[in-house]
């Protein structure tokens, strides 16, 4: 089985899961660190006839990081294309048990189980906090409606003030922003890269909760410990 990966998150799950399986990655799969493939370019323009010289028996994707094109591309050319949809984290489990059956994982790994236990035995927050969850500037744009993070931050007891917004993405202006008083301002670090140097400075006045990227918003092993990374990153913001 050859296996080429558009999707950072499912090219750890699979890397991790199905030892020797991948032979391409973007150049933005930056788990597992050791990862040894072909890098094909980037999730929104992969390079397509680098992919189609690997000879993969399939490419995974995912209908929101790659573009249809490119995967209409793909198929043309006569390459099985598996595209997953993600935006709740129930979803996230089905999709990944879909993901490694396809590229034909023996058992069902252990860490999947684990993530499943964690998000399962989380118990009902105490209290629900407001927040504005910044994902890129210059524009600024947040989280908006029908997310996957948004789903992670709800289950952890923070509701993202633009989750009825009519775009997933939003463009949104620092000024109103923080004229929305959230309690508290969520800075990942990916897609761009939040530090405490660049994205509190917006936000004078309101608690700001610097996140893993990664924990936020991939779909993967790392789902196993994001509630507990994420829930320290969200509580040290209103110490």
């Amino acid at each position: 089985m050859r296996v080429v990966s558009l999707v950072p998150s499912l090219t750890e799950a699979v890397a991790v899961s199905a030892p020797g399986v991948l032979v391409g990655a973007t150049d933005w799969c930056t788990h597992p660190a050791e990862l040894g493939v072909a890098r094909i370019g980037g999730t929104k323009n992969p390079k397509t006839e680098r992919i189609l010289d690997l000879a993969p028996d399939l490419v995974i994707a995912n209908e929101e990081e790659n573009r249809a094109p490119d995967l209409d591309a793909l198929r043309t050319a006569g390459v099985e294309v598996l595209v997953t949809e993600v935006r709740e984290v129930p979803q996230a489990f089905a999709e990944l048990e879909r993901v490694l059956a396809a590229c034909g994982t023996a058992s069902r790994p252990r860490w999947l189980d684990e993530a499943e236990r964690a998000w399962a035995e989380l118990p009902a927050p105490e209290e629900r906090r407001t927040a504005v969850v910044p994902i890129w500037r210059r524009p600024w744009m947040v989280l908006g409606r029908d997310t996957f993070a948004g789903d992670v931050l709800s289950r952890l007891g923070v509701n993202h003030l633009y989750a009825a917004h009519e775009d997933r993405y939003p463009r949104v202006p620092p000024a109103e922003l923080r004229a929305a008083a959230p309690d508290v301002v969520v800075l990942p670090d990916e897609p761009y890269r939040f530090t405490a140097d660049d994205g509190p400075e917006a936000f004078s006045g309101l608690p700001c909760a610097l996140v893993s990227g990664r924990h936020l918003t991939w779909y993967g092993p790392s789902l196993a410990e994001a509630p507990e990374v994420l829930g320290a990153a969200l509580r040290a913001a209103h110490r």
